[in-house]
């Protein structure tokens, strides 16, 4: 339990590919989780040293449900058609919570946390930002009402607006970061005669 997380064990997949179409959505979408899974944090670490292992499962995922089901009650409130369009993916947050919990996330210095978050948070940010300049021709359309965003096309390709045109633009990013973090390491070494 001691072992830092990492993005390829948090299960997030699934809302990082459905949520990115826009800019607008994945910042939504952040907003979100971000508060549902601090709240979480902050509520089950009070519960998590007076349950039993075969308790901690069922109370887990029953605050996490509850939480997500109240703030995606807010969504409904508040940006009903954020809310329509993602609220799919809103009950993930609850998954991803539990998940979260089990691989040892809450049990983490502060700090540690706090970069998974922003790695995770740069990744949706960056994804989204890329499949709505590639699909649409612009960015940040629909964030706030009185900007109109950035046009730097007139007409994007359509097939990044879908999911196989996340996984391919996601595909380019982790290579990206492959060839980055490789031509580092190769800089790096010495070569003794």
């Amino acid at each position: 339990m001691n072992r830092p997380i990492n993005l390829t064990n948090a299960l997030m997949l699934v809302v990082l590919l459905g949520t990115s179409t826009t800019l607008a959505s994945a910042v939504g979408m952040l907003l979100m989780s971000g508060a549902v899974v601090a709240v979480y944090g902050v509520c089950f670490g009070a519960l998590r040293s007076r349950l039993s292992d075969s308790d901690r499962m069922l109370a887990s995922l029953l605050l996490a449900a509850t939480l997500t089901s109240c703030a995606n009650l807010l969504a409904q409130r508040w940006a009903l058609q954020w809310q329509q369009s993602l609220g799919i993916y809103a009950g993930l947050i609850a998954l991803q919570c539990v998940v979260l919990e089990y691989n040892g996330f809450f049990a983490q210095a502060f700090g540690l946390r706090l970069k998974f978050f922003g790695l995770s948070s740069g990744l949706l940010i960056a994804l989204a930002g890329l499949r709505e300049l590639f699909g649409q021709g612009h960015i940040g359309r629909g964030l706030p009402e009185h900007w109109q965003g950035l046009v730097l096309f007139d007409e994007g390709l359509h097939l990044f607006t879908l999911v196989p045109g996340a996984f391919i633009v996601l595909g380019l990013l982790l290579a990206a970061r492959q060839a980055w973090t490789r031509s580092n390491a190769l800089s790096k070494e010495t070569h003794h005669p």
